[in-house]
């Protein structure tokens, strides 16, 4: 009996060991822009199993346009990757003025439709370069 009960552990726990390597044989790099990504030293988007980590994507100019431009980049990315908003299960706003973000969110509903992820905006005092007002971080599943 003990060592049948052993053997179930010990298959147990290398049934265990083996799903966690097979989830790091799926990780991946997808760089939107390579060279770009490589000198500042990031990945646009990281595969890991059955999830995409999108970085940030910046929008520059009056909000309304920022809006767009961000939500385009990742629009392309997560495209790239096989996926759309819907896929989308997180996302994260950073704003230099998030009253403005906030007063056209209706732009960011074009993308998602009705079916929204969880959120959080947050305002900023400022991004990577001075020109930019946003930046839209998202975290996508595979189906």
């Amino acid at each position: 009996m003990f060592r049948a009960i052993l053997m179930m552990a010990i298959a147990m726990a290398l049934g265990g060991c083996a799903s966690v390597n097979q989830e790091a044989k799926v990780r991946g790099c997808y760089h939107a822009n390579e060279a770009v990504e490589r000198e500042i030293g990031f990945c646009q988007a990281i595969r890991v199993g059955d999830t995409l980590y999108v970085s940030g994507n910046v929008g520059a100019g009056n909000m309304p346009d920022a809006i767009r431009g961000a939500y385009e980049t990742v629009k392309k990315t997560l495209a790239a990757n096989g996926l759309d908003f819907h896929n989308v299960v997180k996302e994260n706003v950073y704003a230099t003025d998030l009253d403005a973000f906030i007063r056209y969110k209706d732009v960011r509903r074009e993308y998602y439709g009705t079916e929204y992820p969880a959120a959080t905006w947050v305002q900023v005092q400022r991004l990577f370069s001075p020109s930019f007002v946003l930046e839209v971080e998202v975290v996508a599943r595979f189906p």
